[in-house]
């Protein structure tokens, strides 16, 4: 199973400043053990929404807003991508990130076609994986 983890921003993050040289030691430490053991698929830090545009959707009206997002109360700073066997793996994985200070990251399971059900036709899904295979081919070098 594929899973997102959300990494909570705060104020510094929003303030842009970068974590100090020895949290992103240990966070680079902790990537290579998750890209070692076969579970980091892609996780990458999030600038501050003063950079972010927000799009809202009303019928066929779009009304774009440009950051920041002060009302924001869960600003996502990060994320990674995870491929493991379950969410109690992950927990297992998540609780050896070096976080301190009360951080609250959550993980969320990603979709996977099966969850559709029979409303991703056979058609659907192989546009689907037409898709996939798409990205997957412009990502090569």
């Amino acid at each position: 199973m594929r899973v997102m983890v959300f990494v909570p921003g705060d104020e510094s993050s929003e303030a842009g400043k970068m974590p100090s040289e020895e949290l992103i030691a240990k966070m680079m430490k902790f990537n290579e053990e998750l890209v070692k053991a076969g579970v980091m698929l892609a996780g990458d830090g999030l600038t501050p929404t003063s950079k972010a545009r927000r799009v809202r959707f009303s019928g066929s009206q779009r009304t774009v807003r440009d950051g920041p997002f002060a009302e924001s109360k869960e600003i996502i700073a990060g994320y990674w991508i995870w491929q493991v066997r379950s969410i109690d793996e992950a927990v297992e994985w998540l609780k050896r990130a070096p976080f301190d200070g009360g951080v609250e990251v959550t993980i969320r399971p990603v979709f996977d076609p099966e969850d559709f059900g029979k409303e991703l036709t056979p058609e659907l899904r192989a546009k689907e994986e037409s898709l996939r295979a798409e990205v997957a081919r412009q990502r090569k070098p």
